[in-house]
């Protein structure tokens, strides 16, 4: 499991990780729309407010499983039927993470074990899996927005949309 992961060591260094990619999720979280919350490309299948809602569930769930307290939303909580309670949803899980992780661990902490699904990983892992689960459904996120004709919000550069910001075409497909 270890060797697919990030493994964060020092917690400054996950601060400032956590820092950026919550940054690219509320990015994402803000391009969406009410309307689109219900979108989905197959039947049976995720739409775009279950992923979302998931994401920031997701937060608190596995905090918590570290002996962090993060009040957040269940993943068995009704998905919200506006944008605004995600974001806000995602803000306050999302800070208070943060806080926590500052407040009470130490680079020490990182390497001290907990349960985690039937399996026991580091909290340093457990922060990297955090972070690249994130990724993951955000990058779902995208290929829905995308199949909803939404505008998609560049996270690591610039997206089709942004390339005129740069005074740019986008590259060719």
């Amino acid at each position: 499991m270890a060797e697919s992961y990030m493994l964060f060591r020092k917690v400054e260094d996950f601060l400032g990780a956590w820092a950026n990619e919550s940054g690219g999720t509320r990015k994402i979280l803000g391009a969406l729309t009410d309307a689109s919350l219900k979108h989905a490309i197959a039947k049976d299948h995720r739409d775009i407010g279950r992923v979302a809602w998931h994401i920031v569930c997701s937060i608190s769930e596995m905090a918590n499983r570290t002996g962090l307290k993060i009040d957040g939303p269940s993943d068995k909580a009704p998905v919200p039927t506006k944008v605004d309670e995600i974001q806000k949803a995602y803000d306050k899980s999302a800070g208070m993470f943060l806080e926590q992780v500052r407040q009470y661990w130490t680079d020490d902490t990182l390497k001290q074990v907990d349960d985690m699904y039937g399996e026991k990983w580091a909290r340093g892992l457990t922060l990297g899996i955090l972070i690249n689960h994130e990724i993951h459904h955000r990058g779902q996120l995208t290929v829905l927005m995308r199949s909803a004709g939404l505008p998609v919000p560049g996270v690591y550069g610039p997206s089709l949309e942004e390339w005129k910001n740069y005074g740019a075409n986008p590259p060719e497909v």
